[in-house]
């Protein structure tokens, strides 16, 4: 019982970890709101305006933060399971938990990088002190480097367990696989985030367009760390490989089943984010322009009703229910008769 409650538990934590993004996400929207706007004259020029700092951009930050601490947590409740009964269950609560893994390794970069490309627009302008330019560029591209690595290390090198390896030969195996798979995924994120920073370092000191030479010193040094990081790859694939698994009957159905239940699931969280970006946005209110008075730009913010809620934000909650819920109980049935 105990183990079924462990893989239980290994299943669930990502799964929080996604409602929490998901949470985050509508409060960093929300937030987003109390920023001044930017505003145009009748000849569509921009009028000067205050820039402040974006803490949306923390708040995402936080999200992905907490999707891939809920994921390591799992994956390690879920290794130590494997490593006492290798059930099935605890395998695909292990595979599930890697899977997030990834995820959030893919959304750190994916926000470190858009981070970089946001330094050259509107809100993140030449104009913005330097204070505001150092916490809402360079910091968070640190922090998502930071996080990035840091789930690496702890997910696939620091770790004591390694289940698909016999026994006999898991010390030396698991140094030799988990190091240098984890240094390959390491190796051109790090590479990557020198170059955006420098990047970025060249723009707010010229305060002009980057040169084509600093381009080439930027894609120079992401070649460089990419070069590395294959290196590293190859050694991970010229370690011993596993022993391959035995086929059983009855497993195409099983299969079919679950491809159908992450379509499904991803399918149902996507539109579980886009009605609750909708119903966040339905809180802000445009105002008629009017003509000579730009001024009147600044749009006006609803504050939340019973009404708003049950119209426009439950829909939203129900289907990101419906997904997480949807998933867990799918992983828990493919496996039921064998946990049994």
């Amino acid at each position: 019982m105990s183990e079924s409650r462990n893989a239980n538990r290994a299943i669930q934590l990502p799964l929080i970890g996604l409602a929490f993004l998901w949470a985050m996400m509508m409060l960093a929207q929300f937030v987003d709101f109390y920023r001044e706007m930017p505003m145009y004259d009748n000849k569509g020029e921009q009028l000067p305006y205050e820039v402040t700092l974006q803490w949306s951009v923390y708040l995402i930050l936080l999200g992905i933060t907490g999707v891939a601490i809920a994921s390591l947590l799992g994956q390690r409740i879920a290794l130590a399971l494997r490593s006492e009964v290798d059930s099935p269950l605890a395998q695909s609560a292990h595979r599930f938990n890697n899977l997030f893994v990834i995820l959030s390794l893919v959304g750190g970069a994916v926000f470190a990088i858009g981070n970089f490309l946001g330094a050259f627009n509107n809100y993140d302008s030449r104009d913005a002190s330097p204070l505001i330019r150092i916490f809402g560029v360079y910091v968070p591209i640190v922090l998502a480097t930071a996080l990035v690595v840091v789930v690496i290390l702890f997910a696939f090198v620091f770790r004591k367990d390694a289940p698909d390896i016999a026994h006999e030969e898991r010390d030396e195996e698991r140094a030799r696989l988990q190091r240098a798979v984890g240094l390959a995924y390491a190796s051109p994120i790090i590479g990557t985030a020198i170059a955006i920073i420098f990047g970025s370092v060249v723009y707010d000191t010229t305060r002009t367009t980057l040169d084509v030479w600093i381009w080439v010193i930027i894609q120079a040094i992401i070649a460089t760390s990419i070069i590395v990081g294959t290196r590293f790859a190859a050694q991970a694939r010229s370690a011993k490989p596993l022993a391959p698994k035995p086929r059983r009957t009855g497993t195409a159905a099983v299969n079919l089943n679950l491809v159908l239940s992450i379509v499904f699931g991803a399918v149902v969280t996507i539109m579980a984010f886009s009605f609750g970006f909708s119903a966040i946005e339905n809180l802000r209110e445009w105002p008629q322009w009017v003509e000579g008075d730009p001024y009147a730009q600044q749009p006006i913010i609803n504050a939340p009703s019973l009404s708003w809620f049950l119209e426009s934000l439950l829909p939203a909650l129900v289907l990101l229910a419906l997904a997480t819920f949807g998933i867990y109980r799918t992983m828990i049935s493919r496996h039921k008769e064998n946990h049994a």
